[in-house]
């Protein structure tokens, strides 16, 4: 009989996270101090972060170990479950298999806690008294937040201001473990006050949020700050993803030829894919296929550059080398609003530059479409982000039929959809406005 749904036990949940850094064919080009452009170091690093992330950040070590503290906490919802799809295969009259990594049963309901718990833990082993970040969709900070209240530390959460009002019981989750939530940009900031002098009316971005933060954290002795994606220790954190996945593959004695993957800054998709992409580089695997997908509203990888970019919007934050649709981007305020970040994670830029992963990306229409025929297969509702990796899989299904190629297609489900209902009703009363990108002249 074909198994469903294919779990590990506890004792399963990795004991090392996975650092692609150390299987690179030439290194990461270091991130650059905003002020001097040369390499930044720890001591540009080390006001807002604790000195075991820097070290993360910096490693080129190939196993890193978690903390039994962590992995203790991620026992409450880890190992998660890899499902095969057959309804939706059935639905789609294809020869693939499809399978997807269940990220929505942790109690934020999605991936973001696998970084949010080690960075709260590190904080506080440092003798950090508050942690201060930005969100975009609600995913992340309700993340730090959890994580915050398990290490009895304090948070504030600057939330993208159409997010904030698209999403309140995201805001409402937050608040009910202890955090403040506030529409950014605020008036509790230099930045805040800057941007909404100029554009009072602004819907907010990511970037934006994000200069709040860190002015935030750099402003405050006992704050340091707390980043939801991007960098190289939050993307070394979620690889306990592709870790277990790769258990979980090993129990069906499979391999995936396909794996896809909402990217905004890249955290889900990199650690879903860095341990699979080890066997590519080490060309164990030349032929699998890594695809990122992301919309069209903001198109980083698609239609973006590949250049040294600040990762906030008004330049507080090291320069780092991305893919980027330029740090003063505005997005559309699509409903996946964790993916409307201006650049990339370095790392998975990198690996995208070199070839081992391409990008595609579609409109909110395309994506809800997709969403929808998974929840009348599948049953879940999923996030708007997460719906993204759906519509690619289902196309990829797609030409499999058209082919007759049975490929084994992997996509992670990267959170739940839950608080996203209005989303789905502003589809369902056909309200949704494609954000489409252009290019500036």
């Amino acid at each position: 009989m074909q198994r469903t749904k294919i779990l590990l036990d506890e004792n399963d949940i990795p004991k090392t996270w996975y650092n692609i850094q150390a299987d690179l064919k030439t290194p990461l080009d270091p991130p650059l101090n905003p002020k001097t452009k040369k390499p930044a170091g720890p001591d540009d690093l080390k006001r807002i972060f604790p000195m075991e992330l820097i070290k993360q950040e910096m490693s080129r070590e190939r196993y890193i170990p978690i903390p039994t503290e962590v992995r203790e906490i991620y026992r409450i919802w880890r190992p998660t479950p890899l499902y095969r799809a057959k309804r939706l295969e059935e639905y789609l009259k294809t020869p693939a298999k499809i399978y997807y990594k269940w990220e929505g049963v942790s109690p934020p309901g999605s991936h973001k806690p696998n970084s949010a718990v080690p960075q709260a833990y590190y904080n506080k082993k440092e003798g950090v008294e508050r942690l201060v970040t930005e969100t975009g969709a609600g995913q992340w900070g309700s993340a730090l937040a959890f994580s915050c209240r398990l290490f009895d530390l304090q948070c504030r959460v600057y939330m993208v201001k159409c997010s904030y009002e698209q999403k309140p019981y995201r805001r409402i989750l937050m608040e009910t473990w202890g955090a403040e939530v506030f529409p950014s940009p605020t008036k509790h900031t230099n930045v805040g006050r800057q941007i909404l002098k100029k554009n009072p009316h602004t819907q907010g971005s990511l970037g934006i949020a994000i200069s709040e933060a860190v002015e935030d954290a750099a402003t405050h002795d006992n704050t340091h700050y707390a980043l939801g994606s991007v960098l190289n220790h939050v993307v070394l954190h979620q690889t306990i993803i592709g870790l277990e996945l790769k258990k979980q593959f090993q129990m069906l004695d499979e391999y995936p030829n396909i794996i896809c993957g909402c990217v905004g800054g890249g955290s889900n998709f990199s650690g879903t894919s860095f341990p699979f992409i080890q066997d590519k580089i080490r060309g164990k695997k030349p032929d699998l296929k890594v695809v990122s997908v992301e919309p069209l509203a903001c198109p980083t990888l698609t239609q973006g550059e590949y250049r040294y970019d600040y990762g906030d919007s008004v330049g507080l934050t090291p320069l780092l080398k991305m893919y980027t649709l330029g740090h003063t981007f505005v997005p559309a305020a699509i409903h996946a609003g964790g993916l409307r970040y201006h650049g990339d994670s370095p790392l998975l830029s990198k690996l995208t530059k070199e070839g081992y992963m391409e990008a595609l990306a579609y409109n909110q229409e395309e994506i809800f479409e997709a969403a929808m025929i998974f929840a009348q297969t599948e049953g879940f509702i999923v996030a708007p982000e997460s719906a993204h990796a759906i519509r690619a899989a289902i196309d990829f299904a797609r030409i499999c039929k058209k082919k007759k190629e049975k490929k084994i297609i992997l996509f992670t489900n990267s959170g739940h959809g839950d608080f996203d209902l209005t989303a789905y009703d502003a589809y369902h009363n056909n309200k949704l406005k494609n954000g489409i990108y252009h290019k500036p002249t």
